[in-house]
């Protein structure tokens, strides 16, 4: 047995006195009644303790914190609700408390957000963009060291049979946004209900940097998955969770695993922006210090993924390209992207995405080879890696607006793109 995440807990807690001592010496350091705290070796002080306590931290799940939002014009306020759960995931509604009825149609977006490590909170951003002119859904995906062993296995058949009872629960009139990895999975599940005449079919999907056909542009992520083999991540990535959990014993990829993956793609890249905050903290410019902490508090927080899932996503994906092979099954049947005929599909990727490379999303339109031109949508964002096509000022007024304006023209209440400099 992998004992992996009984060390990390472990060195986890050897920490804590350490933490704590930080922590007492930070408050010294920073007490304005010290005369030490306005000098530079006060500073240097508590800059070194808060840079050694967040570096050694457990982040736990984030707030969406949306209060509220603008629509045409009014501020009004949003609430989360929760509308549907399962085992492995919840489903949350962002409630407008709109004064009056809206001048312009308001599509129903479902964001099925990745479940790859990290929690929905990162599409915060893509949430608080879509909410003055949408009805926004999101999945909550559910950490699985928190779900018990009782409540059994989820893979990527359940993942899919899970989006499958979502459209029909959202009911009609549904647009779908799939961000990063759930691509595959969305793309099966509509070509599934196609196939087999079920009600609740999205109007349309949209598919944002997703690893459709891998083998196109593929990037450092693709490369490891082909070149290891299956093997090697049954080896090396699966774990147990240890006691002291609701999902113990539960074999998943940890959370920290994954995180490590990230950050070791652009580990020059976060070395330097902890090194910028250190001589932000010291030359006490707390915006700029500010903005790292939102930054990182969101991005190390992350979450475990069952074993099966992982497992089967890496193969299914990555290794055996099963999609685009048209070999891709879910519970035994045959995933044919044919059977797509009604669910329009735009496709939206990134120039400098080093995730899912140029045409890896794109090939979902040459796939549905039954799905008419005019249901189809390509847009290539120049100037964008892989977080830009869902977040940042260019997904909102260069990439939203035609997102938005696709959705409208495909229910059939078009409005003019309206693109904003940038």
């Amino acid at each position: 047995m992998d004992l992996s995440y009984f060390w990390y807990e472990a060195a986890h807690w050897m920490l804590t006195p350490a933490r704590a001592a930080a922590d007492a010496t930070q408050l010294v350091f920073q007490n304005p009644v010290n005369p030490i705290s306005y000098t530079p070796y006060g500073r240097t002080v508590s800059a070194a303790c808060e840079m050694f306590e967040r570096t050694t931290r457990r982040y736990g799940k984030p707030a969406f914190g949306l209060p509220t939002t603008e629509v045409e014009g009014l501020t009004v306020e949003v609430t989360e609700r929760l509308v549907w759960e399962k085992p492995f995931c919840r489903l949350i509604a962002f409630d407008r408390a709109l004064k009056r009825p809206t001048l312009r149609a308001q599509p129903k977006v479902l964001v099925v957000a990745p479940m790859s490590g990290h929690y929905a909170t990162l599409l915060r951003g893509t949430v608080e963009a879509l909410l003055p002119a949408h009805e926004v859904y999101i999945t909550d995906w559910v950490d699985a060291r928190m779900v018990p062993l009782d409540e059994g296995r989820f893979d990527l058949d359940t993942y899919i049979d899970y989006l499958i009872e979502l459209f029909q629960h959202l009911g009609p009139d549904l647009h779908v946004m799939a961000v990063c990895q759930p691509a595959v999975p969305v793309f099966a599940a509509v070509a599934r209900m196609e196939a087999e005449g079920l009600p609740g079919v999205p109007t349309s999907m949209t598919l944002m940097g997703g690893p459709i056909d891998t083998r196109r542009s593929p990037t450092a992520v693709n490369c490891l998955a082909a070149e290891r083999g299956m093997s090697w991540f049954k080896r090396n990535c699966i774990t147990v969770v240890p006691p002291g959990y609701p999902g113990s014993w539960r074999e998943v990829y940890p959370g920290f695993f994954q995180l490590s993956g990230f950050m070791g793609m652009n580990l020059d890249r976060h070395l330097t922006a902890h090194w910028d905050m250190f001589k932000h903290l010291v030359r006490n410019d707390g915006d700029s210090a500010e903005k790292h902490r939102e930054f990182y508090d969101e991005y190390l927080s992350v979450m475990d993924l069952t074993a099966e899932f992982y497992l089967q996503t890496v193969e299914t994906v990555f290794v055996e390209h099963a999609l685009p092979k048209g070999e891709m099954r879910h519970r035994g049947a045959i995933v044919d992207p044919a059977a797509i005929r009604h669910c329009a599909i735009m496709a939206v990727e990134g120039e400098k995405d080093d995730i899912s490379g140029v045409g890896q999303t794109r090939a979902a339109l040459e796939l549905a080879v039954n799905l008419p031109e005019h249901r189809k949508l390509y847009h290539l964002q120049q100037g964008v890696g892989h977080y830009g096509v869902f977040n940042g000022s260019r997904f909102r007024t260069h990439i939203l607006p035609r997102i938005s304006a696709f959705m409208h023209e495909m229910q059939g209440t078009a409005v003019p793109v309206l693109l904003q400099a940038s």
